[in-house]
């Protein structure tokens, strides 16, 4: 049997290997974890997305802490990963747990942990909980005491996390500008655990998805232009200012301007960037993964911000966030976090942000993004996911790690290996890599022109 944490937290398939039983004994070793290294007063926070059993894995979760002597908070209705980690943070939790799979299809769901500071557990804390899982992962998990006798003594509680996140983000986001700007914003919950929380900050023009569907509606729920097409519809047609579309568990953000054009993570990035030190004035470090475009390392030269790089995965990024006095720290697959919220991605919060930039600057999104385009120089992106069998997997990643001389006709001039293998040309780069969360390769691409990734694409992915 096997159990691992990727890159953010464990996955599996529903039924197959993410069952009660392994559930429980992912919790206990959560829970002796916890026991051993931390000072458990004020308990463990426990939500869940809208997958399918999300709640009753959540339950499973908190009965098994519970019986660990453990005291849980758990959420009284779906709720987003950002809003375990905030919840985590303001009840000064020793951590927290999110049943979700986040942006992967509707047959897995996952167990993701958080630290006390608010957001995804740090690399060397998932290591001892994997430790910890290694004494129990044959164990048979015993629970004396059911959820109900534990909710009856007051060892597991329930509490709304909405109305505690809403508060939050009320305090941050200046709402009162995005009002008297009067912009039309539609939005689409992908079936998600954002269903019904953007419409408690702003009026919806649109609203898509926002209904309770553990199957997604059929669709994969990550926020990238081949899921959102009646979003972007939709923007067109009803004359909207912006789109904007959440993930499974709301961490990520998707987003679309008034033309109904995708605005990918990496102009989101810079737009968020522009923003706090242009028009905010707030200063600070920066902080990309390793396959976010050059762009941001234009823009940390001109405002003379020191810029980190990290492996994938948000938790690289958090580790940054809650040591260094980071600004604005991203990934590629819309994940942001900002300084003044948490050490977290949060979807709606950034979606909002935009919205807020759009009111104050008073001026379009497809604007906004010309303007830095036209300043730094027009940078396209993309990214193509194989799934291939283990055997080709392993044959293409050994190709790359061998070296290659050039890619789409262009000579390669320098190779990084921080996480996979990337490879930079004049124009732009490619990067080669075996996902951390679902079985397949991804291959990413940056470079001057759409046609020119479309080009280097293709070809890495022929070998």
């Amino acid at each position: 049997m096997s159990i691992h944490f990727g890159t953010d937290g464990w996955r599996g398939i529903i039924a197959a290997d993410f069952t009660f039983d392994n559930v429980a004994r992912v919790a206990l070793a959560t829970a002796n974890y916890f026991r051993r290294h931390k000072k458990i007063s004020k308990g463990i926070v426990v939500g869940y997305d809208a997958r399918f059993l999300s709640r009753e894995f959540a339950e499973t979760t908190a009965e098994v802490l519970g019986n660990r002597g453990i005291r849980v908070t758990i959420s009284d209705k779906i709720s987003s990963t950002p809003m375990v980690s905030l919840l985590t943070k303001k009840l000064g939790a020793a951590g927290g747990v999110v049943i979700t799979a986040s942006h992967n299809p509707a047959k897995y769901n996952g167990f993701k942990i958080k630290g006390d500071f608010g957001g995804p557990a740090h690399p060397e804390m998932i290591s001892k909980v994997e430790k910890e899982l290694k004494k129990v992962v044959r164990t048979n998990v015993a629970r004396k005491k059911n959820l109900a006798h534990l909710l009856e003594k007051g060892i597991v509680r329930h509490l709304d996390f909405t109305q505690a996140y809403v508060e939050d983000v009320k305090s941050k986001i200046d709402l009162e500008a995005i009002r008297r700007s009067r912009i039309k914003i539609a939005y689409d919950a992908m079936h998600g655990a954002g269903q019904g929380v953007m419409e408690q900050f702003v009026p919806l023009t649109v609203s898509l998805r926002g209904t309770f569907n553990p199957s997604f509606g059929g669709s994969h729920p990550e926020p990238l232009p081949q899921h959102l097409k009646e979003l972007s519809r939709a923007i067109v047609e009803r004359r909207c200012d912006i789109g904007i579309a959440t993930d499974g568990d709301a961490d990520r953000i998707g987003a679309f301007d008034e033309t109904g054009a995708f605005v990918d993570s990496h102009r989101i990035f810079a737009l968020l960037l522009k923003y706090f030190v242009e028009t905010k004035r707030l200063r600070g470090e920066v902080a990309k993964s390793f396959s976010v475009s050059q762009l941001i390392n234009k823009m940390c030269t001109k405002y003379g911000l020191k810029l980190h790089e990290t492996p994938i995965g948000f938790k690289y990024l958090c580790r940054l966030m809650t040591e260094r006095d980071i600004l604005v720290a991203a990934e590629e697959s819309g994940g942001l976090g900002v300084k003044g919220h948490l050490p977290e991605r949060d979807g709606i919060y950034i979606g909002l942000l935009l919205c807020e930039i759009m009111s104050v600057r008073k001026k379009k999104l497809s604007e906004l993004v010309a303007e830095i385009m036209n300043e730094f120089g027009w940078h396209y992106f993309n990214r193509y996911d194989a799934h291939l069998t283990e055997q080709d997997k392993k044959r293409i990643l050994a190709l790359y790690t061998k070296g290659m001389k050039e890619i789409a006709g262009m000579p390669v001039r320098r190779t990084e290996t921080t996480d996979g293998i990337k490879l930079f040309v004049d124009d732009g780069w490619v990067l080669v890599r075996a996902s951390g969360t679902e079985p397949l390769i991804r291959f990413y691409a940056e470079a001057g022109t759409a046609e020119a990734v479309d080009r280097m694409l293709i070809a890495a992915r022929s070998v």
